[in-house]
């Protein structure tokens, strides 16, 4: 019996080590990727983005040459965005740090100077931007809502491409004609916005939003916008600013105002009620994508899918 088993046994054998080769030769490859495949993850840059606008921009342009992280997630207020230690380290072990600047990430930039001094590439996309295309408010300083005005936002593309080549010159062709294709849908986008606004009245282009981020698309496209809240949304609104505006929405007869998908809901439900109290009725017209992006699930994963779920919105409501 035992003389069989054993014979069995060596017999099998040979085929039991393919088995055994073949299943490690998989697993390997199916974790580790061949070595072509492990040297082209390793020599990626690490770019770390922190607005949702900011990371797809990014993607479009690195394509994939780069391992983007985008630090805040689809309706994340960057105004009162906090970097965790997390955070921090995950922006210490990249190779570049990209943020819109102009104080939009006002509580990280302490961070984003102790980065520059540590050596870090860090890209300011504001910085791309014509000074003189800034919208300067009353206390003195910039509107950092520039991507609500699409050609404003190429600006800041072509600056963050030019910096990318710059760190990372080997791919400078690459990331060059990704930033033509990119800007080509921004100018598409551009006639889509100019096609659809002319659905709209220019006597009904009044947008009123739950703070102030519309500054720049109101400039660029003919529209007068107020703000519950003012640019920053660390500022507080009390119950004379929703009474005021209420004021102005009953005499102008605005027939919708719009929530935003970085805010809570809270202060536009209250200043609906305000209205009504001044004897006119106005709705809450939908839900604005301001100072982030939507997801899959609703559409607006894209900056580009983002504004054109604005523009419709507002077009629709406000007609």
């Amino acid at each position: 019996m035992e003389e069989k088993y054993s014979k069995i046994f060596k017999k099998e054998i040979p085929t039991l080590i393919v088995v055994f080769a073949v299943f490690l030769f998989s697993f390997g490859y199916g974790v580790f990727g061949t070595g072509e495949e492990r040297e082209e993850e390793a020599d990626k840059i690490k770019i770390v983005t922190t607005t949702t606008m900011l990371c797809d921009m990014v993607k479009n342009i690195a394509g994939d040459k780069a391992e983007v992280t985008g630090l805040m997630g689809s309706g994340v207020d960057p105004h009162l965005y906090q970097a965790g230690a997390g955070d921090v380290f995950t922006m210490e072990n990249s190779d570049v740090v990209i943020y819109n600047g102009l104080h939009l990430e006002g509580k990280m930039g302490d961070i984003f100077e102790n980065l520059s001094s540590m050596g870090k590439t860090v890209i300011c996309a504001s910085d791309g931007v014509e000074t003189s295309h800034l919208i300067e408010t009353s206390s003195g300083v910039y509107d950092p809502h520039i991507w609500f005005d699409v050609s404003i936002w190429k600006e800041a593309a072509e600056h963050v491409s030019k910096s990318l080549c710059d760190a990372d010159p080997k791919n400078s062709i690459y990331y060059e004609e990704n930033l033509r294709n990119y800007l080509g849908e921004l100018d598409d986008l551009e006639i889509y916005i100019e096609d659809k606004l002319k659905e709209l009245p220019e006597e009904k282009r009044i947008l009123v939003t739950a703070h102030d981020a519309f500054g720049y698309f109101g400039k660029a496209y003919g529209f007068q916008v107020e703000g519950l809240q003012g640019i920053s949304t660390d500022a507080q609104t009390g119950t004379k600013d929703i009474s005021l505006m209420a004021k102005f929405i009953s005499d102008n007869k605005i027939k919708a105002v719009f929530a935003e998908n970085s805010l809570p809901k809270a202060t536009i439900n209250a200043l609906c009620e305000a209205v009504q109290n001044k004897g006119f009725e106005t709705k809450i017209g939908g839900q604005l994508y301001s100072d982030s992006l939507g997801d899959e699930e609703n559409g607006g994963e894209t900056y580009i899918k983002a504004v054109k779920s604005n523009v419709d919105t507002i077009v629709r409501e406000l007609s």
